[in-house]
């Protein structure tokens, strides 16, 4: 799976490799903040996916 992450003025690129287990975030910047729940998000909602939809989860996160 492909796809974007938006939060603010933030934007990363993800590809998730389900079978392997990989999820690689970029850029680097602020990507240890939204590694771990985007990767729970995928491994819980994998198969419910449609191409092209719009997901959305929340990371609670003091800055």
């Amino acid at each position: 799976i492909e796809g974007e992450v938006r939060a603010n003025e933030y934007e990363w690129q993800f590809h998730w490799h389900f079978r392997r287990g990989l999820l690689s975030i970029q850029p680097s910047l602020g990507r240890a903040l939204i590694k771990e729940p985007l990767g729970r998000f995928l491994e819980a909602k994998d198969y419910q996916l449609e191409p092209g939809g719009d997901y959305s989860f929340t990371i609670r996160a003091e800055l």
